[in-house]
């Protein structure tokens, strides 16, 4: 017997490859069709893609961004956040969240997660304004450092929505807009069917080649059911300039280009099968888990009733989690830890003064989560294979 013979087949965190296999035949016509109108900017496909997703999602309008990133940055700048101003948003997120409030010069104001679901937790927002902030001048004001609140950005971690029937609530109390972070969580939805983007002021999606419904490189979007707001959304991506050349404001370069959208279009088509794959297997591994007598030595992802979860990562906790990561790794199993340093304990925002315990539940989920493979293309031997090696290491 070789040596070749004896190494375990790989399975991926994610496999885009099957996705392109599967695909080809679909997308390269699309991208031909693009290349042969040499229309790259701004084109008919993503036009028809900003109506789509904004269908997709239950809202009015949509428009297309160069990146998740930029979505949010685009939402923040049209809702005029900049120095002086503070967002109320979670610590335990892709770094954007963040990243971007204080890239316009705001101050984000990290709130607790929820212990389960590790997406914001209400209870924590309400304290946070009760313990932090003063209403006065008609707004509402972050004492410890005399910024203005200016908005809340939830986030929809791991594909499920946050609670934002709590959310919401605390938002309108205090006349605060919502800027969804969606980035991983297209088609997802609360109690009722309502969708991810259209939860709030603006919703912001990520079309990063990771995501359920992933781009070619960056893509992002934002939807909003405000006309108004959409259009200046669009204004402030070319640059601020309406008409062209001409500038009443500052924007920047925020656009989603006509190849990224006429391969989400495609893609498009098959979302709701990817979905309900991710969800089976997600099914599959809780039951799986169970059966083995796993429930007690790891925590399995908490779904909120009645919610839709898209399951863009299927994240279980672990008290040793760094050793299962080393275990699995050996098996050829790809993880991830999202995220292994929560925001307000990262190195760049040391000015804003927080420390270890301010965020717990962040903390604690930062020690302890890891995700496994739940791609669409996942096997059932492949998953089969992933719960034995967990099992395995808790012999």
């Amino acid at each position: 017997m070789t040596q070749s013979t004896l190494v375990r087949p790989e399975i991926p965190l994610l496999d885009l490859k099957s996705q392109w296999r599967a695909l080809r035949d679909e997308i390269l016509p699309a991208i031909e069709a693009v290349c042969e109108s040499q229309h790259f900017i701004l084109g008919p496909n993503v036009a028809a893609l900003e109506r789509e997703i904004a269908d997709y999602s239950q809202s009015a309008h949509g428009i297309g961004t160069s990146s998740g990133t930029d979505a949010l940055l685009l939402a923040l700048m049209a809702l005029g956040v900049g120095p002086g101003d503070a967002v109320l948003t979670s610590p335990y997120s892709f770094f954007a969240t963040a990243g971007t409030i204080a890239r316009l010069g705001a101050r984000p104001v990290f709130c607790d997660i929820d212990a389960d679901t590790c997406n914001l937790s209400p209870a924590a927002v309400r304290a946070t304004i009760e313990r932090d902030c003063e209403r006065r001048d008609g707004a509402l004001w972050h004492r410890p450092s005399g910024a203005r609140i200016r908005a809340l950005m939830p986030v929809h971690l791991y594909g499920q929505c946050a609670d934002m029937d709590a959310l919401a609530p605390i938002a309108a109390e205090h006349e605060l807009p919502i800027i969804e972070d969606a980035a991983q969580a297209i088609g997802a939805e609360v109690a009722g069917g309502r969708r991810a983007g259209a939860l709030g002021t603006i919703g912001c999606f990520s079309f990063f080649p990771s995501k359920n419904l992933g781009a070619f490189g960056d893509a992002g979007l934002c939807t909003a059911a405000d006309p108004a707001l959409a259009e200046r959304m669009r204004v402030l991506r070319v640059h601020g300039g309406k008409p062209k050349y001409h500038h009443a404001v500052i924007g920047a370069n925020l656009r989603l280009d006509e190849l990224q959208a006429a391969v989400l279009r495609v893609k498009l088509r098959h979302l709701d099968a990817w979905t309900e794959a991710r969800r089976a297997n997600a099914a599959r591994y809780d039951a799986a888990f169970r059966a083995a007598g796993l429930d007690g030595a790891i925590g399995l992802p908490a779904v909120r009733d009645g919610y839709r979860h898209v399951f863009n990562q299927y994240v279980i906790r672990s008290p040793r989690r760094d050793a299962l990561r080393a275990h699995l790794a050996a098996e050829r199993i790809g993880t991830e830890v999202y995220y292994p340093v929560p925001l307000h304990l990262q190195a760049c925002f040391a000015p804003l003064g927080y420390a270890p315990g301010d965020c717990p539940q962040a903390e604690a989920a930062a020690n302890c989560t890891l995700a496994l493979p739940v791609h669409p293309d996942l096997e059932p031997e492949q998953l089969q294979a992933v719960v034995d090696a967990v099992a395995a290491f808790h012999e």
